[in-house]
């Protein structure tokens, strides 16, 4: 993709707010797009286009680098090539629905005792705690935890928009622990120079690690623990919308997956679960 075309592509995507992961993808799968065809997407049309497509299917590329493909192209021919009547040309593959893997509370505590790292550990128990996404948790800064009102302030989550979540007593537990290990004085998971915070790879790998460690047979993400947030929290009595205003959901249909999930509710309640406190217990520690 010729330098100009592509500087204009990343400057209406950032007047957009996008997130720099986003700006990242999207030109990336332009660039392939054009390196596909050895020509600049601004000489292609429609029917380019949709041999691409069925080049990435015949790739048997996965759904979501399809999809990602397809928005970039949308966004490339719609806004900074002002092809409005291309974008219609440019279909979404459909979309499947997976339920998520969720642990019990029993096997996260199995899990987290097998986080040998205590900083990788307390992140994935903030991630669970509070029901973030593993950039989220990674974006805390130490001022975000409000242990006053126990509260956290998520700034700037997905889709460029600041939040609040209850901070379970348990978890500023946790946090106080490591904090009286590593003293982080910006970053809450500070890099080791502490000018910016841990990477998400080494969490992951340090996720992954666990799994084997624990002797796991379901497959665990850092992600799974946000979804165990969600389930738990059904399963304790939160109603729906509150769990959706807590995982920073747009729609109420992205939460309701959980309930395909849950094993069972108590009472509807809004009132706040701390559900790290019933892992530690399930597993012994208290």
């Amino acid at each position: 993709m010729a330098s100009l075309l592509r500087q204009r592509f990343i400057e209406d995507l950032r007047i957009r707010h996008y997130a720099d992961r986003t700006v990242d993808s999207y030109v990336r799968c332009a660039a392939k797009f054009a390196e596909f065809f050895q020509s600049s997407p601004e000489r292609m049309g429609p029917e380019d286009v949709r041999e691409y497509q069925k080049h990435l299917i015949t790739k048997k590329v996965s759904r979501s680098t399809f999809a990602q493909t397809t928005s970039a192209l949308r966004f490339l021919y719609g806004v900074t090539l002002k092809r409005k009547d291309l974008v219609e040309w440019i279909p979404y593959g459909r979309r499947e629905t997976r339920l998520p893997v969720v642990l019990s509370q029993k096997e996260l505590g199995k899990f987290f005792e097998a986080v040998e790292n205590l900083k990788y550990r307390t992140v994935l128990m903030t991630q669970y705690g509070c029901g973030l996404r593993l950039g989220e948790a990674l974006s805390l800064k130490v001022t975000d935890v409000d242990s006053q009102r126990m509260m956290i302030r998520v700034e700037q989550g997905k889709g460029r928009k600041d939040r609040y979540v209850e901070l379970p007593p348990s978890l500023l537990e946790a946090l106080r622990n490591y904090w009286k290990v590593y003293h982080p004085k910006r970053w809450l998971f500070a890099s080791s120079e502490g000018d910016h915070p841990i990477h998400q790879s080494a969490v992951q790998r340090g996720c992954k690690e666990a799994r084997l460690r624990a002797g796991l047979t379901k497959p665990v993400t850092t992600h799974t623990m946000r979804h165990c947030y969600g389930t738990h929290q059904l399963e304790a009595g939160k109603d729906l919308r509150t769990i959706q205003l807590r995982l920073g959901h747009s729609s109420l249909h992205t939460t309701a997956l959980y309930l395909h999930v849950a094993a069972g509710a108590e009472n509807t309640s809004s009132k706040a679960v701390d559900l790290l406190a019933r892992v530690q217990a399930n597993n012994g520690k208290r």
